[in-house]
Protein backbone atom coordinates (compact mmCIF):
# COMPACT_ATOMS: atom_id res chain seq x y z
CA UNK A 1 0.00 0.00 0.00
CA UNK A 2 0.93 3.94 0.03
CA UNK A 3 2.60 2.94 3.48
CA UNK A 4 4.74 0.36 2.22
CA UNK A 5 3.12 -2.39 4.47
CA UNK A 6 3.59 -6.11 5.32
CA UNK A 7 1.81 -8.62 6.77
CA UNK A 8 3.08 -10.10 10.00
CA UNK A 9 4.52 -13.55 9.07
CA UNK A 10 2.58 -13.38 5.85
CA UNK A 11 -0.31 -14.55 7.96
CA UNK A 12 -4.30 -13.89 7.34
CA UNK A 13 -6.76 -15.62 9.20
CA UNK A 14 -10.21 -16.43 8.06
CA UNK A 15 -12.97 -17.00 10.24
CA UNK A 16 -16.78 -17.05 9.01
CA UNK A 17 -20.38 -18.89 9.38
CA UNK A 18 -22.55 -20.58 7.34
CA UNK A 19 -25.16 -18.84 8.33
CA UNK A 20 -24.59 -15.52 7.24
CA UNK A 21 -22.68 -12.37 8.01
CA UNK A 22 -21.54 -11.50 11.64
CA UNK A 23 -20.82 -8.36 12.21
CA UNK A 24 -21.44 -5.27 15.96
CA UNK A 25 -20.97 -8.29 18.25
CA UNK A 26 -21.32 -7.05 21.68
CA UNK A 27 -18.93 -9.17 22.79
CA UNK A 28 -15.73 -9.15 20.69
CA UNK A 29 -13.76 -12.20 19.14
CA UNK A 30 -9.99 -12.67 20.13
CA UNK A 31 -7.80 -13.51 17.50
CA UNK A 32 -4.02 -14.16 18.41
CA UNK A 33 -1.10 -14.23 16.29
CA UNK A 34 2.49 -14.90 17.43
CA UNK A 35 5.66 -14.03 16.20
CA UNK A 36 9.46 -13.98 17.14
CA UNK A 37 10.33 -10.56 15.98
CA UNK A 38 10.31 -7.26 18.10
CA UNK A 39 7.30 -5.53 17.65
CA UNK A 40 5.45 -1.69 19.51
CA UNK A 41 2.51 -0.22 19.19
CA UNK A 42 3.14 1.80 16.41
CA UNK A 43 4.32 -0.65 13.43
CA UNK A 44 1.78 -3.44 14.53
CA UNK A 45 -1.85 -2.90 13.97
CA UNK A 46 -5.12 -5.61 13.80
CA UNK A 47 -6.47 -5.33 10.48
CA UNK A 48 -9.41 -7.19 8.14
CA UNK A 49 -9.82 -7.33 4.87
CA UNK A 50 -12.38 -4.75 3.46
CA UNK A 51 -13.44 -5.77 -0.19
CA UNK A 52 -13.54 -3.40 -2.64
CA UNK A 53 -16.70 -2.11 -4.90
CA UNK A 54 -17.09 -2.99 -8.50
CA UNK A 55 -13.29 -3.04 -10.10
CA UNK A 56 -11.43 -1.62 -6.84
CA UNK A 57 -9.45 -4.77 -5.23
CA UNK A 58 -10.11 -3.79 -1.51
CA UNK A 59 -7.93 -2.63 0.96
CA UNK A 60 -7.27 -3.83 5.17
CA UNK A 61 -8.73 -1.63 7.80
CA UNK A 62 -8.78 -1.76 11.54
CA UNK A 63 -12.37 -0.32 12.32
CA UNK A 64 -14.33 -2.42 15.21
CA UNK A 65 -10.65 -3.87 15.62
CA UNK A 66 -8.58 -3.29 18.72
CA UNK A 67 -4.85 -4.02 19.26
CA UNK A 68 -3.28 -5.92 22.52
CA UNK A 69 0.84 -6.22 22.59
CA UNK A 70 2.04 -8.71 25.17
CA UNK A 71 5.26 -10.72 24.89
CA UNK A 72 5.71 -12.16 21.68
CA UNK A 73 1.61 -12.42 20.78
CA UNK A 74 -0.38 -9.75 19.31
CA UNK A 75 -4.28 -9.90 19.81
CA UNK A 76 -6.91 -8.77 17.90
CA UNK A 77 -10.33 -8.10 19.36
CA UNK A 78 -12.69 -7.36 16.31
CA UNK A 79 -16.71 -7.23 16.75
CA UNK A 80 -16.74 -9.02 13.28
CA UNK A 81 -15.91 -12.17 11.26
CA UNK A 82 -13.93 -11.60 8.00
CA UNK A 83 -10.41 -12.06 7.00
CA UNK A 84 -7.74 -10.83 9.41
CA UNK A 85 -4.41 -10.28 9.99
CA UNK A 86 -1.83 -7.86 11.74
CA UNK A 87 -0.36 -4.84 9.55
CA UNK A 88 3.03 -3.94 9.90
CA UNK A 89 3.65 -0.01 9.09
CA UNK A 90 7.45 0.74 8.31
CA UNK A 91 6.94 4.45 7.62
CA UNK A 92 7.00 6.80 10.16
CA UNK A 93 3.41 6.96 11.84
CA UNK A 94 1.30 9.97 11.21
CA UNK A 95 1.76 13.23 13.43
CA UNK A 96 0.03 13.81 16.30
CA UNK A 97 -1.05 17.36 18.12
CA UNK A 98 0.21 15.75 21.65
CA UNK A 99 4.53 15.49 22.38
CA UNK A 100 5.08 11.68 21.86
CA UNK A 101 5.00 11.62 25.64
CA UNK A 102 1.05 12.21 26.19
CA UNK A 103 -0.30 9.88 22.92
CA UNK A 104 -2.68 7.38 25.16
CA UNK A 105 -2.05 3.29 24.95
CA UNK A 106 -1.86 1.47 21.56
CA UNK A 107 -5.47 0.53 22.50
CA UNK A 108 -6.34 4.32 20.84
CA UNK A 109 -3.15 5.54 18.50
CA UNK A 110 -1.26 2.69 17.93
CA UNK A 111 1.67 5.10 18.50
CA UNK A 112 5.14 4.70 20.91
CA UNK A 113 4.24 5.43 24.32
CA UNK A 114 5.89 7.52 27.23
CA UNK A 115 3.92 8.81 29.35
CA UNK A 116 4.56 11.50 32.25
CA UNK A 117 5.62 9.23 35.65
CA UNK A 118 2.92 10.84 37.87
CA UNK A 119 0.20 10.46 35.22
CA UNK A 120 1.12 7.65 32.73
CA UNK A 121 3.65 5.90 34.15
CA UNK A 122 7.39 6.11 34.27
CA UNK A 123 9.08 4.09 30.90
CA UNK A 124 12.53 4.26 31.71
CA UNK A 125 15.27 3.03 33.85
CA UNK A 126 15.65 6.24 36.55
CA UNK A 127 11.92 6.41 36.73
CA UNK A 128 11.95 2.80 37.81
CA UNK A 129 14.03 3.96 40.48
CA UNK A 130 11.81 6.52 42.22
CA UNK A 131 9.77 4.25 43.79
CA UNK A 132 12.64 1.60 44.59
CA UNK A 133 14.30 4.31 46.49
CA UNK A 134 11.65 6.32 47.78
CA UNK A 135 10.13 3.15 49.34
CA UNK A 136 12.54 1.75 52.27
CA UNK A 137 11.67 5.67 53.33
CA UNK A 138 8.61 6.14 52.99
CA UNK A 139 8.59 2.43 55.45
CA UNK A 140 10.92 3.63 57.57
CA UNK A 141 9.90 7.27 58.31
CA UNK A 142 5.82 6.22 59.99
CA UNK A 143 7.91 4.75 62.67
CA UNK A 144 9.40 7.82 64.14
CA UNK A 145 6.79 9.51 65.42
CA UNK A 146 5.35 6.45 66.49
CA UNK A 147 8.49 6.82 69.39
CA UNK A 148 6.67 9.96 70.69
CA UNK A 149 2.77 9.61 70.81
CA UNK A 150 2.32 13.42 72.42
CA UNK A 151 2.86 14.51 68.04
CA UNK A 152 0.52 11.74 67.00
CA UNK A 153 -2.02 13.82 68.77
CA UNK A 154 -1.63 16.45 66.35
CA UNK A 155 -3.45 16.89 63.09
CA UNK A 156 -0.18 17.98 61.30
CA UNK A 157 2.12 14.38 61.93
CA UNK A 158 -1.07 12.56 60.96
CA UNK A 159 -1.62 14.42 57.81
CA UNK A 160 1.90 13.57 57.03
CA UNK A 161 1.45 9.61 58.15
CA UNK A 162 -1.21 9.79 55.86
CA UNK A 163 0.22 10.54 52.92
CA UNK A 164 3.51 8.26 53.88
CA UNK A 165 0.86 5.92 53.33
CA UNK A 166 -0.47 6.93 50.05
CA UNK A 167 2.92 6.91 48.73
CA UNK A 168 3.55 3.44 50.06
CA UNK A 169 0.82 2.33 48.55
CA UNK A 170 1.46 3.92 44.94
CA UNK A 171 5.15 2.81 45.53
CA UNK A 172 4.00 -1.18 45.78
CA UNK A 173 1.33 -1.17 43.08
CA UNK A 174 3.78 0.49 40.83
CA UNK A 175 6.31 -2.09 41.93
CA UNK A 176 4.04 -5.16 41.13
CA UNK A 177 1.98 -3.66 38.12
CA UNK A 178 5.00 -5.14 35.66
CA UNK A 179 4.78 -8.71 36.81
CA UNK A 180 1.44 -8.70 37.08
CA UNK A 181 1.09 -7.64 33.20
CA UNK A 182 2.15 -11.29 32.99
CA UNK A 183 -0.89 -12.70 34.70
CA UNK A 184 -4.93 -13.28 33.95
CA UNK A 185 -6.55 -10.20 32.21
CA UNK A 186 -8.81 -9.82 35.52
CA UNK A 187 -5.86 -9.77 37.93
CA UNK A 188 -3.93 -7.41 35.41
CA UNK A 189 -7.17 -4.93 35.45
CA UNK A 190 -7.40 -4.90 39.32
CA UNK A 191 -3.68 -4.40 39.63
CA UNK A 192 -4.28 -1.37 37.38
CA UNK A 193 -7.42 -0.13 39.10
CA UNK A 194 -5.13 0.03 42.50
CA UNK A 195 -2.65 1.79 40.61
CA UNK A 196 -4.91 4.34 40.07
CA UNK A 197 -6.61 4.58 43.44
CA UNK A 198 -2.95 4.76 44.91
CA UNK A 199 -1.50 7.48 42.57
CA UNK A 200 -4.87 9.98 43.03
CA UNK A 201 -5.42 9.03 46.85
CA UNK A 202 -1.58 10.43 47.01
CA UNK A 203 -2.08 13.56 44.88
CA UNK A 204 -5.53 14.42 47.00
CA UNK A 205 -3.42 14.03 50.46
CA UNK A 206 -0.78 16.22 48.80
CA UNK A 207 -3.38 18.66 48.04
CA UNK A 208 -4.39 18.07 52.05
CA UNK A 209 -0.92 18.95 53.20
CA UNK A 210 -1.25 22.51 51.28
CA UNK A 211 -4.54 23.22 52.28
CA UNK A 212 -3.37 22.35 55.93
CA UNK A 213 -0.17 24.47 55.91
CA UNK A 214 -2.38 27.58 53.99
CA UNK A 215 -5.17 27.08 57.43
CA UNK A 216 -1.94 27.12 59.56
CA UNK A 217 0.00 30.17 58.23
CA UNK A 218 -3.95 32.50 57.23
CA UNK A 219 -5.94 31.75 60.36
CA UNK A 220 -3.73 30.71 62.81
CA UNK A 221 -6.24 31.30 65.87
CA UNK A 222 -9.58 30.12 66.04
CA UNK A 223 -8.59 26.87 63.39
CA UNK A 224 -10.48 24.02 65.24
CA UNK A 225 -12.92 22.59 63.09
CA UNK A 226 -15.04 19.67 64.19
CA UNK A 227 -14.10 15.89 62.74
CA UNK A 228 -11.24 17.67 60.80
CA UNK A 229 -9.38 15.31 60.02
CA UNK A 230 -11.98 12.63 59.44
CA UNK A 231 -13.32 15.12 56.71
CA UNK A 232 -9.78 15.07 54.87
CA UNK A 233 -10.02 11.57 55.11
CA UNK A 234 -13.42 11.45 53.36
CA UNK A 235 -11.57 13.71 50.54
CA UNK A 236 -8.35 12.18 49.97
CA UNK A 237 -9.51 8.61 50.39
CA UNK A 238 -12.85 8.08 50.04
CA UNK A 239 -13.33 10.08 47.07
CA UNK A 240 -10.69 9.11 44.83
CA UNK A 241 -11.31 5.34 45.92
CA UNK A 242 -15.33 6.00 45.28
CA UNK A 243 -14.08 7.27 41.53
CA UNK A 244 -11.58 4.24 40.76
CA UNK A 245 -14.26 2.11 41.67
CA UNK A 246 -17.10 3.22 39.89
CA UNK A 247 -15.08 2.99 36.72
CA UNK A 248 -13.84 -0.45 37.18
CA UNK A 249 -17.49 -1.71 37.87
CA UNK A 250 -19.24 0.63 35.16
CA UNK A 251 -16.28 0.88 32.60
CA UNK A 252 -13.94 -2.17 33.32
CA UNK A 253 -12.05 -2.34 30.60
CA UNK A 254 -10.70 1.10 31.22
CA UNK A 255 -8.33 -0.41 33.29
CA UNK A 256 -5.85 -3.21 31.73
CA UNK A 257 -2.53 -4.10 30.04
CA UNK A 258 -0.49 -1.40 28.67
CA UNK A 259 2.52 -1.67 26.42
CA UNK A 260 5.23 0.70 26.85
CA UNK A 261 7.43 2.14 23.70
CA UNK A 262 9.45 4.47 22.86
CA UNK A 263 10.18 6.60 20.03
CA UNK A 264 13.18 6.29 17.93
CA UNK A 265 14.88 9.21 19.02
CA UNK A 266 15.03 7.58 22.53
CA UNK A 267 15.37 4.11 21.35
CA UNK A 268 19.24 3.55 23.02
CA UNK A 269 17.78 4.28 26.60
CA UNK A 270 17.33 1.17 28.80
CA UNK A 271 13.80 0.39 29.12
CA UNK A 272 13.01 -1.87 32.21
CA UNK A 273 9.75 -3.35 32.23
CA UNK A 274 8.03 -3.69 28.41
CA UNK A 275 4.13 -3.66 29.64
CA UNK A 276 2.56 -2.76 32.44
CA UNK A 277 -1.14 -2.39 34.11
CA UNK A 278 -2.52 0.61 33.86
CA UNK A 279 -5.37 2.89 32.02
CA UNK A 280 -6.23 1.88 28.23
CA UNK A 281 -8.95 4.40 28.05
CA UNK A 282 -8.02 8.06 26.52
CA UNK A 283 -10.44 10.03 28.42
CA UNK A 284 -9.41 8.56 31.68
CA UNK A 285 -5.28 9.80 30.32
CA UNK A 286 -6.73 13.06 30.02
CA UNK A 287 -8.92 13.14 33.24
CA UNK A 288 -6.15 12.05 35.48
CA UNK A 289 -3.94 14.58 33.62
CA UNK A 290 -6.38 17.60 34.32
CA UNK A 291 -6.94 16.25 37.87
CA UNK A 292 -2.93 16.09 39.00
CA UNK A 293 -3.02 19.65 37.07
CA UNK A 294 -5.24 21.31 38.98
CA UNK A 295 -4.02 19.92 42.66
CA UNK A 296 0.09 20.71 41.41
CA UNK A 297 -1.49 24.25 40.42
CA UNK A 298 -3.32 24.48 43.68
CA UNK A 299 0.54 23.76 45.82
CA UNK A 300 2.21 25.68 43.85
CA UNK A 301 -0.39 28.47 44.63
CA UNK A 302 0.22 28.01 48.80
CA UNK A 303 3.79 27.27 47.88
CA UNK A 304 4.20 31.04 46.68
CA UNK A 305 1.88 32.44 49.57
CA UNK A 306 4.48 30.46 51.99
CA UNK A 307 7.47 32.55 50.34
CA UNK A 308 5.52 36.12 50.49
CA UNK A 309 4.61 35.75 54.19
CA UNK A 310 8.36 34.24 54.65
CA UNK A 311 9.77 37.46 53.38
CA UNK A 312 7.83 39.22 55.31
CA UNK A 313 8.61 38.02 58.57
CA UNK A 314 12.34 37.51 58.34
CA UNK A 315 14.48 39.72 59.99
CA UNK A 316 18.11 38.89 59.50
CA UNK A 317 20.21 36.93 57.35
CA UNK A 318 20.41 33.82 59.71
CA UNK A 319 16.69 33.66 59.66
CA UNK A 320 16.40 33.93 55.59
CA UNK A 321 18.68 30.88 55.39
CA UNK A 322 16.12 29.12 57.80
CA UNK A 323 13.29 30.22 56.01
CA UNK A 324 14.58 29.24 52.16
CA UNK A 325 15.42 26.00 53.53
CA UNK A 326 12.32 25.58 55.11
CA UNK A 327 10.64 26.47 51.46
CA UNK A 328 12.60 23.61 50.21
CA UNK A 329 11.65 21.30 52.17
CA UNK A 330 7.85 22.33 51.60
CA UNK A 331 8.82 22.03 47.40
CA UNK A 332 8.91 18.39 47.98
CA UNK A 333 6.54 17.86 50.65
CA UNK A 334 3.59 19.71 49.24
CA UNK A 335 4.69 17.29 45.36
CA UNK A 336 4.97 20.41 43.73
CA UNK A 337 7.97 18.92 42.04
CA UNK A 338 5.61 16.42 39.98
CA UNK A 339 4.89 19.16 38.02
CA UNK A 340 8.17 18.33 35.95
CA UNK A 341 6.14 15.61 34.60
CA UNK A 342 4.67 18.10 31.78
CA UNK A 343 8.33 18.51 30.62
CA UNK A 344 8.53 15.13 29.59
CA UNK A 345 8.33 15.58 25.56
CA UNK A 346 11.79 16.63 23.10
CA UNK A 347 15.04 17.03 24.29
CA UNK A 348 13.21 17.46 27.58
CA UNK A 349 12.34 13.83 28.35
CA UNK A 350 15.33 12.19 29.86
CA UNK A 351 16.81 15.39 31.63
CA UNK A 352 12.97 15.63 33.49
CA UNK A 353 13.17 11.76 34.22
CA UNK A 354 16.61 12.17 36.00
CA UNK A 355 15.36 15.17 37.85
CA UNK A 356 12.35 13.96 38.50
CA UNK A 357 13.68 10.84 40.06
CA UNK A 358 15.72 12.49 42.15
CA UNK A 359 13.55 15.24 43.66
CA UNK A 360 10.72 13.56 44.00
CA UNK A 361 12.49 10.33 46.30
CA UNK A 362 13.15 12.95 48.52
CA UNK A 363 9.22 12.65 49.51
CA UNK A 364 9.74 9.52 51.23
Amino acid sequence: DAHNSTVLNNNVLGAFLQSGRVAGLSRAVEIQFWHDTVLDASNATCVFWQPGTGAGAGSWSMEGCKTVHRERTVICHCDHLTYFAVLLVHSPPASFPLPPSLLPSSSYSHAPSSFPPFCFLPSLFPSFLLPSSSFPCSSFTPCLPRSCRQRLRDNTTRIHMHLLAALLLLNCSFLLSAPLAASAEGLCRVAAALLHASLLCSLAWMATEAFHLLLLLVKVYNIYIQHYLLKLCLFAWGLPTLAVVAVFVFKGDTYGYHAISTSESYSNVTIVPSARCWLTSLPAHYATLGYAGLILLFNMLVLGRVVLILRRIRRQKEQARKDWATVLGLTCLLGTTWGLAFFSFDVFLVPQLYLFTILNSLQG
